[in-house]
């Protein structure tokens, strides 16, 4: 018997292989892919056999994350709940994807993974799995062996399985677009968030603020400062640069897809900075129409998504509406990046029907008293007329 097993390199994933060797008698394969998680992948490897694993694969996915998955959050501002860019919820259907290449490269139908009984990955991870292999058999150590944190930690202590340090704190979970940490006092949501659990948005620069001009071509940011670069490369950059600056952290209280609310830590600069600037230039060239109808199919697409709902038809069409839409989002937009957030300061766009010969109060166009008024009579006289005869 051959157990395909998402391997992060974590606590629950690492205790996981030799439970499920145990347990099943299986030889178990790991996978680990590589979504721009700041990981030594050789030394993944490496405690991935000392904890029993038959074989290993890791398979670089950053270029796929970033064009299958991250693109499309830029473009359709996905935050949910108008705060999470959706980071660990965009890597899972890849993710899982490329675990069940590997099982099929295998012959077996037994796919594993460390998600628990509580959190939103089970549910994201196992509609992924069923949608890329129907008939898959989804082992979930975690929520099988109805574990806790510190169990798992004696469990690998008296196996000798090697963890990573963090392990005993903090549960990490990081790509290119974002980091998310639980754990330890962050479960309590009155107590401050202490400063060890962040890495990203460490304040290391000399500067308290910086200025960007971020150029975007039909919805995809192109360009930082006039320089040109693939948007993997655009990402890692604006990481760096707005992360030193300490820009780019989210605390709140989350709507699980479980049935209940958790405090939710995250740190995710280059994305907010891009989705923040995208909105702006969004509003810039959309009619009044346009901009109330695309905030009503971002929040939704943002939804199905952290749902787990990749697979949803309508994730699909409001993609393809989104996208269509942002035929028309070219431009640049100039933010203002601090410790305390990030201040919009100009845009452009040749798409914006933004007109100074129209909107200037100087030198503008302006409607005759008495065009003016007959718009201020038709413009009202539904709400004066109904006001009216209620108030009879």
């Amino acid at each position: 018997m051959k157990i395909v097993l998402a391997y992060s390199g974590g606590l629950d994933t690492t205790v996981s292989i030799r439970w499920l060797k145990e347990k099943y008698q299986a030889d178990v394969i790991t996978v680990s892919v590589d979504v721009g998680q700041k990981e030594d992948f050789k030394k993944l490897e490496e405690r991935a056999y000392i904890a029993g694993s038959s074989k290993h694969y890791t398979i670089d996915a950053k270029e796929e994350f970033v064009e299958k998955f991250v693109k499309y959050d830029i473009i359709m501002n996905g935050l949910y709940e108008d705060v999470y860019p959706l980071s660990t919820a965009l890597a899972r259907p890849l993710i899982a994807e490329k675990v069940v290449e590997i099982a099929k490269k295998e012959g077996t139908e037994y796919v594993a993974h460390g998600s628990t009984s509580k959190g939103n990955d089970q549910v994201r991870f196992d509609l992924a799995i069923k949608a890329h292999m129907p008939d898959a058999k989804i082992i979930t150590p975690a929520r099988s062996w109805d574990v806790t944190r510190e169990t798992e930690i004696k469990y690998a202590k008296e196996h000798g399985i090697p963890i990573k340090e963090e392990s005993s704190k903090y549960s990490i979970d990081e790509n290119l677009w974002g980091r998310s940490i639980e754990g330890d006092i962050i479960e309590d949501p009155s107590k401050e968030v202490p400063e060890d659990a962040f890495e990203l948005t460490r304040k290391t620069s000399t500067k308290n603020k910086e200025k960007i001009i971020i150029t975007f071509e039909k919805g995809v940011p192109v360009a930082l400062n006039g320089e040109k670069m693939p948007l993997l490369n655009l990402i890692d950059n604006l990481n760096k640069i707005a992360g030193s600056l300490g820009f780019g952290r989210v605390d709140h209280l989350e709507n699980r897809v479980v049935g209940f609310k958790s405090r939710e830590v995250y740190e995710a600069p280059a994305a907010l900075c891009l989705i923040y600037a995208h909105k702006d230039l969004e509003k810039t060239v959309y009619t009044p129409l346009e901009l109330r109808f695309k905030k009503s199919i971002d929040s939704q697409w943002s939804d199905l998504v952290y749902q787990g709902l990749w697979y949803e038809p309508l994730r699909e069409t409001l993609q393809k509406v989104g996208v269509d839409m942002n035929n028309w989002v070219t431009g640049e937009v100039e933010v203002e990046i601090g410790e305390n957030g990030l201040r919009i300061l100009g845009r452009n766009s040749p798409y914006s029907p933004y007109s100074d010969k129209i909107a200037s109060y100087n030198k503008g166009w302006y409607p005759t008293e008495e065009m003016a008024k007959g718009f201020i009579e038709i413009w009202g006289m539904h709400s004066l007329l109904a006001r009216k005869v209620r108030s009879s």
